[in-house]
């Protein structure tokens, strides 16, 4: 349910990790437009944590807490009960807020041509920034032989 967008599609996740990596000062901006559209919005929560990051022994496959992870948080409301939710790591209330503004045009209207577009623009850097990272990555790695 929670993954699903108002027209039955099952992308949300997928919106919700291109928005959490969204280049802050576009997501910013992005959401200032949109607000302007919208209804009244109420502010449910806004504030930083921290939140645990398991992981998973793999030899004797046991969980264990790695450590924790600053995160800023935002959860939104509209009067038509629609409901939108950021959460993004480090001290940033205010790109936790913006995507949470999106999120909940996303959920009160369906993706509309500037999502759309703003999503499919971001997701585009996002791989671009991903290939060269890993090519960079690549560049490091020694082959060994083992005896």
């Amino acid at each position: 349910m929670f993954n699903e967008t108002p027209s039955g599609g099952g992308d949300h996740g997928a919106a919700l990790d291109i928005l959490a990596r969204a280049r802050p000062e576009r997501l910013k901006t992005f959401a200032e437009t949109l607000l302007n559209d919208m209804s009244e919005i109420s502010v449910l929560t806004n504030r930083t944590g921290l939140v645990m990051v398991p992981m998973r022994d793999t030899v004797e496959n046991v969980d264990f807490h790695l450590g924790e992870v600053l995160v800023s948080e935002a959860h939104i409301t509209d009067a038509t009960g629609h409901i939108g939710y950021g959460m993004v790591t480090g001290r940033d209330l205010e790109r936790a807020m913006a995507m949470a503004v999106v999120d909940l045009r996303i959920a009160a209207v369906g993706e509309e041509p500037a999502t759309t577009a703003f999503l499919t623009e971001e997701r585009a850097h996002q791989a671009a920034e991903d290939t060269a990272r890993m090519r960079q990555v690549e560049a490091t790695r020694v082959e060994m032989e083992t005896f």
